[in-house]
């Protein structure tokens, strides 16, 4: 559905789902996220519906994921860095005990 509308002069390397993506510096996760083929970052914790990045300025929380092994990072807010692993977040949040 999206899509860069230039080629970067740099790029950087992050990892979703396992998979390596290129990405351009200063970009978030969430513009990375927008530009796969299975677009989401989340599904709800009860129903496991799917959510996708929507505001893109932090207020709605639909674009939450894991990032770098710590869950429920806004990826709206987060820039990509090269080396980064993000994981798509499935139901609830286990927190450490």
């Amino acid at each position: 559905m999206f899509r860069k509308l230039h080629e970067p002069a740099e790029t950087v390397t992050i990892q979703v789902d396992g998979e390596p993506l290129t990405a351009e510096p200063g970009e978030s996760v969430a513009a990375v996220l927008l530009r796969q083929a299975v677009v989401w970052s989340r599904a709800t914790p009860v129903k496991s519906n799917r959510r996708a990045p929507y505001c893109m300025i932090g207020v709605c929380f639909d674009c939450l994921a894991q990032v770098d092994g710590i869950a429920s990072v806004q990826t709206c807010m987060t820039p990509v860095r090269d080396g980064m692993t993000v994981q798509r977040q499935r139901g609830k949040r286990c927190l450490p005990s």
